[in-house]
């Protein structure tokens, strides 16, 4: 319910208003059934922009730091992510990895869209970072195909170390959706992202750069 009222009500028109998004290609969306959204990511509101335009409910995963706050901030911030579709989890590593991934497993095994940054966090300079190999191996594990899409405007609109939004233009490309087969050795995975991501960096037309992106505040 808050997704959809926070997609049509409260958040989405002013998205659509500052970002006057021009989406392209959202019939290689599948509309049932397991679906990995995987995309380029340059700034926060990146994770909006994706639910504003695809026509599926998406569920993310975020860091559970953004659902712990307190006071008036974290309450907002609860909400704001909330009302995202994003799901808390630990990110930190080890234990909390293997968590997460069990977390996405079981919403694209409910049939549901599970939407991704593999770069696992903004790119400070536009260009397309290493991915992480969780998608792929939560592909490749439950046979559900990933979906690259493109993101290209949201860093104009939300500069990091800004608050405020800008006026711009946001563009969407979502491509034909890739299909793994089940990996044997974890190299095999890791080929299989670094592949997803040349081709989302190419798609883009950014560079690729072949190292995972530095973590930032801001």
């Amino acid at each position: 319910m808050w997704y959809l009222l926070c997609k049509y009500v409260l958040i989405g028109p002013a998205l659509r208003l500052l970002g006057r998004p021009r989406v392209e290609g959202l019939e290689h969306i599948p509309r049932t059934g397991p679906v990995i959204i995987a995309a380029n990511h340059l700034a926060v509101i990146d994770s909006l922009y994706l639910a504003l335009v695809i026509p599926r409910p998406l569920t993310f995963l975020a860091k559970q730091e953004y659902f712990a706050g307190t006071g008036l901030r974290g309450r907002c911030t609860r909400w704001f992510f909330t009302a995202a579709g994003q799901v808390p989890v630990d990110r930190t590593g080890g234990d909390a990895a293997a968590a997460a991934l069990a977390a996405a497993t079981s919403i694209l095994e409910r049939g549901g869209a599970w939407a991704i940054h593999p770069e696992g966090t903004r790119s400070r300079d536009g260009r397309v970072y290493r991915g992480r190999t969780g998608a792929l191996r939560v592909a490749m594990a439950t046979g559900a195909p990933v979906v690259p899409v493109v993101l290209a405007g949201t860093d104009r609109m939300n500069p990091r170390g800004r608050k405020l939004l800008r006026f711009t233009k946001v563009r969407i490309t979502v491509h034909p959706p890739r299909h793994y087969p089940a990996a044997v050795h974890h190299a095999q995975v890791r080929v299989a992202t670094d592949q997803l991501m040349r081709e989302i960096a190419t798609l883009s037309g950014r560079p690729y750069v072949d190292r995972y992106a530095a973590t930032f505040a801001g």
